[in-house]
């Protein structure tokens, strides 16, 4: 075993010094970020560590190019949709000249999300006071009131769901 890792460990150090520039060069031709490539590459370097025993001298360069393929997609993904949402709240936000007008405004719609909430059933909206008003994570949620990660996240999923709707009836 002691041997296997040894040899995981200067394949990946190997597959470091072939591959690096040309994984930067790949990213870079596609974002023309040069640090932002530095990192994915890095980053791909990192999770090839993970996989050392699946990793022999055949596989490490497809492993590589598509660990980092895969890393770039998530980060195009992560920026189109970060600025097509940028771009939507630009275009869509109204602006208020009247600094009195947004806080009455704001105090108005909060009023009407509490009003849904009373509404709700109590696990959820106990869920959903303690993420949107106590600030807290799912996690800290889960654990507070022992639930599992995943119903809390569905239990957000449903009510923020319900109260957009909502609050968009109200506008």
């Amino acid at each position: 075993m002691q041997t296997s890792t040894l040899d995981s460990n200067l394949l990946i150090t190997e597959a470091y010094t072939a591959y690096r520039i040309l994984g930067i060069n790949y990213v870079y031709s596609r974002t023309n970020e040069y640090m932002l490539a530095e990192d994915l590459v890095q980053d791909a370097f990192v999770r090839l560590m993970g996989y050392k025993q699946i990793i022999c001298k055949d596989t490490v360069q497809g492993m590589f190019f598509t660990v980092l393929r895969n890393l770039l997609f998530d980060y195009l993904r992560r920026h189109y949709k970060q600025q097509e949402v940028t771009t939507y709240l630009y275009d869509h936000t109204a602006t208020c000249t009247n600094e009195s007008e947004s806080l009455v405004v704001a105090a108005d719609l909060e009023e009407h999300e509490r009003m849904r909430l009373e509404k709700l059933p109590e696990k959820r909206r106990t869920v959903y006071m303690m993420s949107r008003f106590e600030d807290k994570s799912a996690g800290d949620i889960a654990q507070e009131l022992n639930l599992s990660l995943r119903t809390v996240e569905t239990h957000l999923y449903i009510i923020r769901k319900e109260i957009r709707e909502y609050m968009r009836q109200c506008i």
